[in-house]
């Protein structure tokens, strides 16, 4: 029972310290108070509940029951807005803290994925020097190829990476980075595989290299779910709901239905399956990436249901993923397959996140407009680099080129002008025309 405003605020946030070091499967750390109404009508009736918002737990309450003198303290408020303040403060350094974690272990496992495809192509490279039997034809030599495995080491460095980063950064952030792998391997082939890049593959390089830097400045600065309860209570939200039965509906059909008769012919049929089943793998290691941070802090998450269900999901779903893109390799060009799947599985992800984590809300209009202005130049970059990527053409070819068509418009410009002229004459004359140009054509 507390007796006067003065006490209803010191109790409360008492009680709520002294559960906090009680309630550790809730994971109750810092509370910052949810104040809807002024101040000095806070505490002026009885049953007035207090909402508190901790960043590791739902929510907590404090009821005041009995409010038996009512003091209008300016000193009392004017600490508790200190309070409020330095608990703002240290939250919201938890936050970029967190989100710069998770941008680095992105960029991190973009520059260790990027580099093991070079590693493990020069390692193959090497094998077929040799005259072994190469992989393509069912061989196992690479097995004792110490860069073969350099590149398998520094892949698998870059998915456990990765698969951390989503337990820091927002989904919305960490998956359009990706896209970094693919810019980095290009870069490193031209100067260790001795491919060529063209003036087209460098300008995607440049345009990717913006719009990943457009989308880490406008990407949510909060992160919405940070313990396996909130995801519980996220994945039973109406809304989720109804976009995995949509997701899960349109996917069997097309597995069942339409890959059998359209997936050899239609490129965007096998893509899409694994576009959309990479949804749910997304969601999946985001809250197994939750959960590994919980045990990290010796939460005994093996108890929660979730955990399993999460594994099953992500399993399922990526070894869905692998057949159907694999499917679409074989049959496509991989020109072709690159870039189409980047900008649906990077669709489906957002739209995901913005449904289920709600990473979004919150955001200022400007933010939301340089996400998808970043995102939509990393899709026009990754068009550059790999439709053109067999097109010959460099700077010097351009430049010439431009110069022979200046030459040629000033050398021919007086001819072109007569011709044109000759056309527009009187019908009349047309016979004669025809006969003086064929002459003129002949002659010397």
């Amino acid at each position: 029972m507390l007796e006067t405003s003065h006490q209803a605020v010191k109790k409360c946030v008492s009680a709520v310290r002294s559960a906090s070091s009680l309630l550790e499967k809730e994971n109750i750390q810092q509370c910052i108070f949810l104040l809807s109404v002024d101040p000095s009508l806070f505490f002026l009736f009885p049953g007035y509940v207090l909402a508190l918002i901790c960043p590791n737990a739902s929510q907590a309450w404090c009821e005041i029951t009995h409010v038996s003198q009512l003091l209008a303290s300016p000193v009392l408020y004017r600490d508790l807005n200190s309070s409020i303040t330095n608990l703002s403060i240290s939250a919201n350094a938890e936050n970029k803290y967190s989100l710069y974690v998770g941008l680095v272990l992105a960029i991190s496992s973009s520059i260790f994925i990027g580099s093991s495809f070079i590693l493990k192509k020069k390692g193959l490279l090497q094998l077929a020097n040799k005259g072994v039997t190469r992989a393509g034809q069912g061989g196992h030599s690479y097995l004792k190829e110490w860069l073969w495995w350099a590149g398998l080491l520094s892949m698998g460095a870059g998915e456990a990476a990765n698969f951390a980063a989503y337990a820091f950064a927002p989904a919305t952030l960490v998956t359009p980075l990706g896209a970094l792998s693919v810019l980095i391997s290009a870069i490193l082939s031209s100067y260790f595989l001795n491919e060529h890049l063209n003036i087209h593959g460098k300008l995607g390089c440049i345009l990717s290299i913006l719009g990943s830097t457009v989308m880490v400045i406008h990407a949510p600065q909060e992160e919405e779910v940070a313990s396996l309860h909130e995801m519980e209570m996220k994945l039973r939200d109406p809304g989720f709901i109804s976009f995995a039965v949509i997701i899960t509906v349109i996917s069997l059909v097309l597995i069942l239905i339409v890959a059998p008769k359209k997936g050899q012919t239609n490129i965007l049929v096998y893509i899409s399956i694994c576009s959309l089943i990479g949804a749910f793998s997304v969601s999946s290691v985001k809250g197994l990436g939750i959960a590994i941070k919980e045990l990290l802090e010796w939460k005994p998450v093996y108890k929660h249901p979730l955990v399993f269900v999460l594994l099953a999901v992500l399993v399922l779903s990526v070894t869905t993923q692998i057949n159907y893109l694999n499917k679409a390799l074989d049959t496509f060009n991989t020109s072709l397959v690159t870039p189409i799947y980047y900008v649906f599985f990077t669709s489906m992800v957002v739209t995901c996140s913005v449904i289920l984590f709600q990473e979004w809300y919150g955001m200022k209009a400007g933010d939301i407009i340089g996400t998808l202005s970043g995102f939509f130049t990393i899709i026009n970059g990754i068009f550059l680099l790999h439709a053109f990527k067999n097109i010959d053409i460099t700077w010097s070819d351009l430049t010439t080129n431009t110069q022979k068509e200046v030459f040629s418009l000033n050398g021919h410009e007086d001819k072109y002008i007569l011709l044109e002229n000759i056309e527009c004459a009187t019908p009349g004359f047309d016979d004669d025309i025809t006969l003086f140009s064929r002459t003129d054509d002949h002659s010397p």
